[in-house]
């Protein structure tokens, strides 16, 4: 496929040339608006560019990606600290106090505490630099970004929550990240508006609920998965609006369950009262008890709540959006990952953002309006954004870090509009004839997301390895930047092994211990070795009744990733053969519409084929299940 550059000519009179690509479109000539196989220059695989997705990158005036979608995905994600979290100096003149940051202390990064960088004190404008057409423009980017002070953690109206990041309006919370309106929870990431709870992960509105996952509006729930508004429960999975009910799967509006099997309410409470739940080894059988019955049921080949036209998991109230993860709210757009809230038009979306956007490309983290965002990242409040990270209140900006209520800049210098117009199509031309090559071969022109070695984080810092996991041999041999450092050696005063098994059993001075997690650091989940018990999570066991976690929070919140599908979709057909399903361990309970026979309805699923979960179409699941 050949790609025509041309100059606009305005055809919309309306915009400006910024506003149309900077003055220059990528044309695509009828004949050549056909799907296409590219090989992606970072993985080698061979990936599909649709119809559709030119007559985007058209409108944007981009030229295709070089990239797969999952490459692009990770080149975003290594972008993204969450969880690795250290203490250094201070970086604000005549201040040099330890603070908590996201950045390593040996990174060279100049970084301010929350209130000073949002202050008046000092001007992002100062780190102004001309553009250089002898250098290639991200080489300039580089240079202008470890200029530019960065936050030290991202967050906002944080109230004695100070080991949080990603997160806001967070009230006496620990350790947890990509969150917000929480009060007392611990060890969790992207939850919120959940109270009094510990280790969670993707859920909301929760209260008193402990190792749950994917799971919403609960009270009293734990160890469970993919749950709606249920109450007083232990290890359920797929269920909704059940209450009193342990160790079950695929039940609606159910009281007194036990196994998926019915008990009067006097029964229930006696056969729960012989169950150990203050017991470690016992939760821990259970937990795999759970596991086996929750492959015994069939699951549905897609998660969407008022969705139509989509394709992907977890998709609520949206309409044709393909390839999207967790996306909410959400209309004509494609691959998307964490983001919503009236998102239009938009593509290779994510992780974060959203609320009130339209025409956006290769971002992250962009929310609270705005249109016209080009590979640009943690911006709230602007538009015809390129290339441009932590700028708030903005528009019309090109390469820029860190401004606030500015237009019409390039490299944090400021030009009239006009000046603006003429010097941006310039620049464009010259990211295409001059690109930025990274150690690995690797092409960045106009077009590309920020190069890999330009973030300030290594790969295992940030969350590309919680979804795309890799060892240091494999990161470093793929030209990935790795971290050794924070994981080194603990002396532990107690080993897992000697934990008590039941809370009531465990002295208060347990939170002077440094107690070594069972993986030893033999896993690939950044183990750290050891951890402490701190004094507020001591209370949520003891009040829960629970027992002491044998395994460091980075083990556990890997623990509960497991519990996920991969962000991938595979084509396949229902696994309902009528009356059973293919390998006969479920039986229909209702006569489907395709009776006895095979279904023959196929999809696309992150269920991949070796998997042994049974997964139905929706209408084979909805007859069995709902």
């Amino acid at each position: 496929v050949k790609t025509v550059i041309k100059n606009s000519g305005l055809s919309r009179s309306h915009r400006t040339k910024a506003e149309l690509g900077a003055g220059l479109r990528f044309v695509y000539t009828k004949t050549m608006v056909q799907p296409e196989h590219r090989v992606c220059q970072n993985c080698k695989s061979s990936f599909q560019i649709d119809a559709s997705d030119f007559q985007f990158y058209e409108k944007m005036s981009v030229p295709p990606p070089t990239f797969c979608r999952e490459c692009r995905l990770k080149r975003r994600m290594i972008w993204r600290n969450e969880r690795s979290l250290y203490k250094r100096k201070s970086d604000v003149p005549g201040n040099s106090e330890m603070i908590i940051s996201m950045y390593a202390p040996e990174k060279d990064n100049v970084v301010y505490e929350q209130s000073y960088w949002w202050s008046d004190n000092w001007d992002p404008m100062e780190y102004k630099t001309e553009y250089d057409f002898l250098t290639p423009f991200f080489g300039q980017f580089k240079n202008l970004f470890k200029r530019v002070p960065q936050l030290s953690l991202s967050v906002k109206n944080m109230v004695n929550s100070p080991y949080c990041n990603v997160s806001a309006d967070e009230k006496d919370c620990y350790l947890i990240s990509a969150s917000g309106s929480d009060e007392r929870v611990l060890y969790s990431n992207r939850i919120a508006f959940t109270k009094d709870s510990c280790d969670l992960y993707i859920s909301d509105r929760n209260e008193l609920c402990y190792e749950v996952v994917d799971s919403s509006q609960c009270y009293r729930l734990f160890f469970s998965e993919k749950c709606d508004s249920c109450v007083d429960s232990y290890f359920l999975y797929d269920c909704s609006n059940c209450q009193n009910c342990f160790g079950c799967a695929g039940l609606r509006n159910k009281n007194f369950f036990i196994y998926n099997e019915p008990y009067k309410k006097e029964d229930y409470l006696k056969k729960i009262k012989e169950f150990d739940l203050e017991n470690f080894d016992f939760l821990e059988k259970e937990k795999k008890h759970l596991s086996d019955l929750s492959r015994k049921i069939p699951r549905r080949f897609m998660s969407s709540v008022k969705s139509t036209d989509c394709t992907g998991d977890n998709i609520k109230n949206s309409k044709n959006c393909k390839y999207g993860f967790d996306v909410f709210s959400t209309e004509d757009s494609k691959y998307l990952t964490w983001t919503g809230f009236g998102m239009k038009d938009s593509y290779d979306i994510g992780v974060g953002g959203g609320v009130n956007l339209e025409l956006l490309y290769e971002t992250w983290d962009i929310s609270y309006g705005g249109n016209k965002i080009l590979f640009s990242a943690v911006s709230y409040g602007c538009h015809d954004l390129f290339y441009s990270m932590y700028c708030h209140g903005s528009h019309h900006l090109f390469g820029c870090v860190g401004l606030r209520n500015k237009e019409y800049c390039i490299l944090n210098r400021q030009y009239t509009k006009e000046e603006y117009e003429v010097l941006v199509p310039k620049i464009i031309q010259h990211m295409k004839d001059s690109p930025y090559i990274d150690k690995n071969g690797r092409v960045y022109g106009y077009g590309e997301f920020f190069p890999f070695e330009l973030s300030p984080f290594a790969y295992n810092e940030t969350i590309v390895q919680e979804y795309f996991p890799l060892t240091k041999e494999q990161a470093v041999s793929q030209g990935y930047a790795w971290r050794d450092g924070e994981r080194g050696e603990y002396k532990t005063t107690k080993s897992a092994d000697n934990i008590p098994t039941r809370i009531t059993e465990v002295s208060d001075e347990i939170v002077n211990e440094i107690i070594g997690c069972i993986h030893k650091k033999e896993c690939i989940h950044q183990c750290i070795g050891a951890f402490r018990i701190v004094p507020q999570e001591l209370e949520f066991y003891q009040k829960m009744k629970l027992p002491l976690p044998r395994l460091c929070p980075n083990c556990r919140h890997e623990e509960r990733l497991k519990k996920r599908n991969p962000m991938k979709l595979w084509r396949r057909k229902c696994q309902c053969a009528g009356k059973t399903s293919e390998n006969g361990i479920y039986k229909n309970t209702t006569v489907h519409q395709h009776v006895d026979a095979q279904c023959l309805n196929q999809f696309e699923t992150s269920y991949s084929p070796d998997r042994p979960e049974i997964v139905y179409c929706e209408q084979c699941y909805q007859a069995e299940v709902v």
